[in-house]
């Protein structure tokens, strides 16, 4: 079987993890390499050519797929551009910068009979596929509610991020992954309702923290928050902190960590309600926040996942031959689109949003 011809579009950090990954890619041949800036190609790998325009590299008869890896405002027109040349692409989140920006987009790739879908490489994160693991599994009962977070510490991004002209800021960077994450976690679950804080608190242009409550058809509530500048000394050896948390009536799971640390809690039964019997602890008179009594605690390991982002090009190659249907779908880029306009719509009134 003939091996997919890839050239990348954008030669920056992105570009560059896609290079070192496609290279040894089994079923993948890294054809070429564009960037608008020709010093971004000075370290372009021996024997991968490096276009002097997206023209020339849209032109070349090896290329059969597109990876775009440039600026999130860049991806409307490039895509239809590579629709136009009869290029299969695969595009960067977020896939678009707007839901009539992604119609335009995908009417010229079905008019021009070409594969169109997107990188969302973190649903193979660990972290991730371990708390969906959880879920999948139902061992905590019924599921009330998911909470993921991710903080950092420096509040400032790199490079084009700071620019809301060029598709910057962290719900379009982090959250579209996050929210790709929780959406995939429960597939085909509505969403009743939506509400969200989204703030600019070091940065002058872009948002770098949000909290989004969603609030789904099954009862589930889902939590996501992140921050840039979202301090603890308590993290001595790492710059983040990243989490899971998963409550159902049955016990609760934490996952800690992108690669993950973490427990399924339970209660060895539930506290009863004794007349006149309470315990004095620091929040005062109360059983159900006091000291645990011995052996009211139990531990179980969380089930072991083996993922990683390679997985995501492994489906790319069956799909792109017709062995099965690729992973990312358009529709499922549009809903999280849909989603970042009502979280936005939150944010502005501080009103919850009527979703699905």
């Amino acid at each position: 079987m003939k091996d997919i011809g890839i050239a990348i579009i954008g030669h920056g950090f992105m570009g560059h993890e896609h290079e070192k990954m496609l290279s040894r890619f089994p079923g993948i041949r890294v054809v070429g390499i564009s960037d608008k800036d020709p010093e971004q190609l000075q370290d372009v790998y021996e024997g991968i050519k490096r276009y002097e325009s997206n023209e020339a590299l849209l032109a070349d008869p090896e290329v059969d797929v597109v990876l775009l890896a440039c600026n999130n405002n860049q991806h409307h027109d490039l895509v239809i551009q590579a629709a136009k040349a009869h290029k299969d692409i695969i595009c960067e989140k977020p896939v678009a910068m707007s839901l009539k920006e992604l119609d335009e987009m995908e009417a010229a790739c079905k008019e021009n009979g070409v594969k169109f879908t997107v990188h969302h490489q973190r649903r193979f994160d660990p972290d991730f596929r371990t708390a969906k693991a959880v879920y999948d599994s139902a061992t905590l009962g019924d599921v009330y509610t998911i909470k993921s977070s991710l903080y950092g510490f420096n509040g400032n991004m790199h490079d084009w991020h700071v620019y809301i002209s060029e598709g910057g800021g962290m719900l379009y960077d982090w959250g579209v992954h996050l929210l790709d994450q929780i959406l995939w976690m429960m597939p085909g679950v509505k969403i009743k309702s939506v509400f969200a804080d989204v703030r600019n608190v070091i940065n002058f242009e872009v948002d770098d923290y949000f909290k989004i409550l969603m609030r789904f058809e099954n009862g589930v509530t889902a939590e996501v928050e992140l921050g840039t500048y979202y301090l603890a000394d308590k993290v001595q050896d790492k710059w983040f902190e990243r989490h899971w948390f998963v409550g159902g009536n049955k016990g609760t799971a934490y996952v800690d960590g992108f690669f993950p640390e973490g427990k399924i809690v339970r209660t060895a039964h539930l506290l009863q309600n004794v007349g006149g019997k309470r315990t004095m602890t620091a929040a005062g008179p109360t059983r159900s926040f006091g000291p645990a009594p011995e052996g009211m605690i139990l531990t179980e390991p969380l089930p072991e996942v083996h993922t990683s982002h390679e997985n995501y090009f492994e489906n790319y190659v069956r799909a792109y031959h017709g062995e099965e249907e690729f992973l990312v779908k358009i529709d499922e880029t549009r809903r999280v689109l849909r989603l970042m306009d009502a979280i936005r719509e939150s944010a502005r009134t501080c009103k919850s949003i009527d979703f699905e």
